[in-house]
């Protein structure tokens, strides 16, 4: 089995005229982020390895959900490659994860997650929306011949908006 935890980086901020790669999130982004990474913990596999586009906005939420995930952050991999918006790139690099990771969290941008887990899970999802997170199990034990698999949970900012830390 192959677990892929998909990731979407939170909202960006538009106030700045920077380069789209490095754009921040804004206040929102950084509340639904730590919302979301607060519920996250209960959906993943006991071991997995990360991986997160070079885009400031993908850093900044790697960073807010390594601290409920406990990862160290020397260990993300943070790569050029997964500054995408396009899925066939997106899945050519999860593609290439060494088969010794059976479980893999990225962090990356839309349409490409959208388009991905819609491709590749068995749940339409209209739109991952920022700070959006997708569980997918792969019946398979090589990341190269996965195909259609499981969609095994969804975590959006939408369905915890009546909970007190979402104001």
């Amino acid at each position: 089995m192959k677990n892929l935890i998909l990731i979407r980086h939170s909202k960006s901020s538009w106030d700045a005229p920077v380069q789209d790669i490095d754009r921040s999130i804004s206040q929102r982004g950084v509340r639904d982020a730590h919302l979301i990474a607060s519920k996250t913990p209960k959906i993943l596999p006991p071991s997995y390895i990360v991986w997160s586009s070079k885009a400031k906005r993908t850093q900044e939420t790697a960073f807010i959900f390594s601290q409920y995930l406990s990862i160290p952050l020397e260990t993300i991999r943070f790569s050029e490659d997964l500054y995408t918006f396009d899925a066939k790139s997106l899945e050519k690099s999860i593609k290439k994860c060494e088969n010794s990771y059976d479980s893999l969290i990225l962090f990356g941008h839309n349409e490409a997650i959208t388009k991905f887990v819609n491709k590749f899970g068995d749940l339409y999802i209209d739109n991952v929306p920022t700070s959006g997170v997708v569980a997918l199990q792969f019946d398979t034990d090589d990341w190269n011949n996965i195909s259609k698999g499981q969609t095994k949970a969804t975590l959006f900012p939408s369905q915890f908006k009546n909970e007190q830390s979402y104001k």
